[in-house]
């Protein structure tokens, strides 16, 4: 009988994790609370972009529609073509929809016992402690509660959406002591164009954060409302949020996507030899950074607004903080309809924002907290145990505890695909359940306990070294060839996917290089 495999969430790494364990020859069952695939393109901002090319951002055997020309496809056609990929490949039939997943709990060997385990699960194999885990949900149209036991479970949450990180304020400063309305951008996301457009017309409006969701929210704004009522945008840390990927007309990705690039920098587990080169090029990897930060700072005149960055572009791309700017964001800040203000610390009043330092307020009618969300806290909440819940918290100052980006070495018989970021997450997860669905099928076996903590130790060193007080505790930075040759190994497969040295050296990889027909052993 086929071993049943539990999937948490059908965004894009829960519908590659059905795909691949169906093709392996296993049972998934995919619980969804939403009534759609898609994950966060169910619900975004309606100006929102894809923030990579979408060469990167595509499934290996689903190539994008001939209709879809854009580089940086809009939500309707990014949600289109996850939905075509589910359809495509008859992944609905698994998917239990409106179905909430309240909590998981294994059942099987006492946590005395797996304390004591030097292997994975007992004997390093995806099957071998014969527990099961228990997954409780709640069906959100009938509220009823149901019970499902499967051999594996597969968590596909991501790590933005579903709990907002709201900031914390003194007693009496927050937004209790403000008279308008303050939301997190995720319920901003979730109205419909017209109720969105409506709730900020002829507002003022303050939008807090520097990232994706805060320029795209601000840039609604100013279709919404003219120079009157400009939007402010708070921002703590200004980044190099970049205008295309090429600077000075080099596509981005043969300076940071390639082997050649990876030279540059120190690499998890590297030899001496790689080691020593990583140094001797830490010039030209220098000049990289500054090459690019001189094309961002020329094309959206960041000396003009007072928007440069005091860290490295290579420190932004290495912490995963990358961010499309919107077309023409800094064309509306010189005509005055959006307005930058730096503020590490604010507080609010009742008819605004007060920054710290500053004795005016600055007055709104509505602010947007684009300020992410507690992915990790999402991700802890599922298990039941509190005992998992603080192995998969692991320590505060270090990475969460996940051997190749997957699987934490003391919780059996489960996986976490698409929490850990990338500059492409759709490639990385594709990559990332096809690694499993053979560590799953028997292809191979994990190392020891121990061996997998040392390698996620020297991952989060890596992080450290490069993201610097960016670090963020779950990415794979700027590492893409070096990771995927990881999983390439433990698979079997032939790492090296071009053709010819050069091409091998210098060219960027991506999805299709890693195509199903090509996989070589």
């Amino acid at each position: 009988m086929a071993r049943q495999v539990g999937i948490v969430g059908a965004g894009i790494s829960g519908l590659l994790a059905c795909k691949y364990t169906l093709s392996k020859g296993f049972h998934p069952v995919v619980f969804e609370s939403q009534s759609s695939v898609g994950g966060v393109w169910t619900q975004t901002v309606g100006t929102t972009r894809l923030q990579t090319p979408r060469s990167n951002y595509q499934f290996s055997d689903f190539p994008w529609p001939s209709s879809v020309t854009d580089d940086f496809p809009n939500q309707h056609d990014v949600f289109d073509y996850v939905k075509a990929y589910a359809q495509h490949f008859d992944l609905l039939k698994h998917i239990k929809f409106n179905t909430k997943v309240a909590g998981i709990e294994y059942e099987g060997p006492p946590d005395e016992e797996i304390r004591s385990w030097s292997l994975w699960g007992g004997t390093g194999e995806p099957f071998g402690s014969k527990g099961k885990w228990k997954v409780i949900v709640e069906d959100l149209e009938s509220l009823s509660t149901e019970i499902y036991l499967v051999d594996f479970v597969i968590v596909c949450v991501g790590r933005f959406s579903g709990l907002p990180n709201i900031p914390e304020f003194p007693p009496h400063k927050g937004p209790e002591a403000f008279h308008g309305k303050v939301i997190h951008s995720m319920d901003y996301a979730a109205m419909d164009n017209e109720k969105a457009a409506e709730f900020i017309k002829g507002k003022r409006v303050i939008v807090v954060g520097f990232q994706k969701s805060a320029l795209d929210i601000a840039m609604e704004c100013t279709f919404a409302n003219g120079v009157e009522n400009p939007c402010t945008v708070f921002y703590r840390t200004a980044h190099w949020n970049v205008p295309d990927y090429l600077p000075w007309g080099i596509p981005l990705g043969y300076m940071y996507l390639n082997r050649f690039s990876e030279l540059m920098v120190h690499k998890p587990g590297e030899g001496l030899l790689l080691g020593l080169l990583a140094t001797i090029l830490a010039p030209l990897r220098w000049s990289y950074s500054k090459f690019v930060e001189s094309d961002i700072k020329r094309k959206l005149r960041l000396a003009k607004h007072g928007t440069v960055p005091t860290h490295s572009f290579l420190h932004e791309i290495s912490s995963c903080l990358i961010s499309t700017v919107p077309e023409k964001f800094y064309d509306k800040v010189e005509e005055g309809r959006i307005k930058l203000k730096k503020a590490p610390s604010f507080s609010f009043c009742h008819n605004g924002v007060l920054v710290e330092g500053e004795t005016t307020p600055v007055e709104a009618d509505v602010v947007i907290l684009a300020t992410g969300f507690k992915g990790e806290k999402k991700l802890g909440d599922i298990f039941l145990s509190q005992t998992f819940q603080d192995y998969m918290a692991g320590s505060p100052d270090a990475a969460m505890p996940l051997y190749r980006e997957c699987i934490q070495p003391h919780i059996p018989q489960l996986a976490v695909i698409g929490f850990s970021e990338s500059v492409s997450n759709l490639y990385t997860s594709e990559i990332r359940c096809r690694w499993l669905a053979e560590l799953l099928d028997g292809t191979f076996k994990l190392p020891s306990i121990k061996e997998m903590e040392k390698d996620v130790t020297k991952w989060d060193e890596y992080l450290k070294r490069y993201s610097g007080e960016y670090y963020r505790r779950k990415c794979i930075g700027a590492l893409h060839v070096w990771y995927n040759d990881q999983l390439c190994k433990d698979m079997g497969w032939n790492p090296r996917r071009k053709k010819g040295f050069f091409a091998e050296l210098f060219e960027p990889y991506g999805p299709l290089d890693y195509v199903p027909s090509s996989a070589a052993s």
